[in-house]
């Protein structure tokens, strides 16, 4: 359902549209957790290593399906706010054919490149050929994967957060049943848990486009509405690029940080991989609220409404706050036992050790990252990519740099301490940005 963000109570309004995003958020980071859990307790220690090692090089690709998603995301949700119907319906046919050339074009490239980026990141031996099948595997799937998060932003960005979450669900539940019957079943070990992704992600992604298509077509308008066009895709590529180049520029800092964690040998890496599963679903959920944050700054911006952002503002932290105390009581008091779901009983004590270090140090400052990310979505939904950009490359350029310093000293635990040290200097530039209020003057800068 098409909802304008523009009208009611702020707090209300947003709460109601954050809901289905948070809930979607939630089985989206189920179905990844379940891959792991899989691979580690049926496929054992070096086939979650395996997945976890080609893991900063899935995010590269997604960090260009969501930086596309978010520049999708701003400009129409801008449009819709302006009540410039015509305008949003050539942006949406733009976007659409632009993602498909532009994800063709990397599925290519990662083919070609697979093996060479496993190698990059310093893969061991034993779970070489695993983690390189893997990603092979993820990247052919990646034109789905693509258009799948392009469409989600463009459902936002129409206030209906609801549709996309019903896409969500029923893709999360076929991806664990699949990853059960390939692994567990089949035996086809790390391939089966990509397999798995794979199918369940083609399908979501076709569903969506054929609903979107629907929903976008019963928006009124006069005349014919160009399929391309190259002003709707400067606008979508000057919110985009920036927002492509900062997850791009997080996910290379993290291949670096896995280099280095790779070296420490498998059993780290799988303890590792079982933690930053956990901490990602953390993470993604204050990025969720982040996001609904942007869509609602982007429509009130969109028509002229400045003083809701605030409102939507505090909100969002409120509701980050809430999710963060959870998140920490889970994982800092019984961070031990959550391992356990990745774990059998040849999994290596090294391996528990590290995921639950690694939830000691990082744990407690996710109480200042989610005001970090929700102040980046006010700074994202207003096209302040400037700032935005500013104070995420602090944040990752002090984790990168901090990893190996502190590796030096402390061993595998000195590369988690470099996360909060990042986070604390992150935050601080783009809460003080916020503040600022450069945001407010973009009114004058809507497409």
């Amino acid at each position: 359902m098409i909802k304008d963000l523009t009208v009611g109570n702020p707090g209300s309004v947003l709460w109601r549209f954050s809901a289905p995003m948070f809930v979607g958020v939630i089985f989206q980071q189920i179905y990844n957790i379940a891959d792991s859990v899989i691979a580690g307790r049926f496929a054992g220690e070096d086939a979650l290593a395996a997945v976890g090692a080609s893991y900063p090089i899935t995010m590269i690709f997604m960090a260009i399906a969501i930086g596309s998603q978010i520049g999708c995301t701003i400009v129409v949700s801008q449009l819709f706010g302006a009540k410039r119907y015509r305008d949003l319906k050539s942006a949406v046919s733009t976007a659409m054919i632009s993602g498909l050339v532009l994800s063709s074009l990397l599925l290519v490239v990662g083919l070609l490149t697979s093996r060479e980026m496993m190698i990059l990141v310093n893969t061991p031996d034993n779970i070489f050929a695993d983690g390189a099948l893997y990603l092979r595997i993820y990247i052919g799937g990646f034109i789905f994967l693509f258009l799948y998060n392009v469409a989600t932003g463009i459902f936002n960005s129409l206030g209906d957060s609801r549709t996309p979450l019903y896409f969500l669900i029923a893709s999360s539940v076929a991806n664990i049943f699949l990853d059960w019957l390939f692994v567990a079943v089949f035996y086809m070990g790390v391939a089966g848990v990509a397999w798995a992704t794979f199918l369940a992600q083609g399908a979501a992604c076709i569903l969506s486009l054929l609903v979107l298509k629907k929903r976008v077509g019963e928006i009124r308008t006069e005349g014919k509405i160009p399929l391309f066009r190259f002003q709707d895709l400067k606008k979508i590529a000057a919110v985009a690029v920036p927002s492509i180049l900062q997850q791009s520029f997080i996910s290379v800092g993290n291949m670096c940080v896995q280099g280095l964690i790779n070296s420490y040998g498998s059993s780290v890496i799988a303890g590792y991989s079982a933690a930053i599963k956990l901490n990602t679903f953390t993470i993604t959920c204050f990025t969720t609220l982040g996001n609904s944050v942007s869509s609602f700054t982007a429509q009130n911006i969109g028509a002229g409404k400045t003083d809701r952002v605030k409102s939507g503002f505090k909100t969002g932290v409120l509701l980050a706050m809430g999710f963060a105390a959870a998140a920490f009581v889970i994982l800092f008091v019984f961070g031990g036992q959550c391992l356990n779901m990745f774990m059998n009983e040849e999994s290596t004590q090294l391996a528990r050790d590290t995921g639950v270090i690694f939830f000691k140090i990082v744990t407690p400052f996710y109480f200042l990252i989610c005001i970090k990310l929700i102040s980046d979505g006010v700074l994202r939904g207003s096209g302040c990519m400037g700032q935005f950009m500013v104070s995420t490359f602090a944040d990752l350029l002090l984790r990168v740099v901090l990893a190996f310093v502190f590796a030096s000293f402390w061993g595998s635990a000195g590369i988690w301490i470099s996360w909060p040290a990042g986070w604390v200097i992150g935050t601080g530039i783009s809460f003080a940005f916020y503040k600022k209020g450069n945001w407010k003057r973009q009114f004058d800068k809507r497409p």
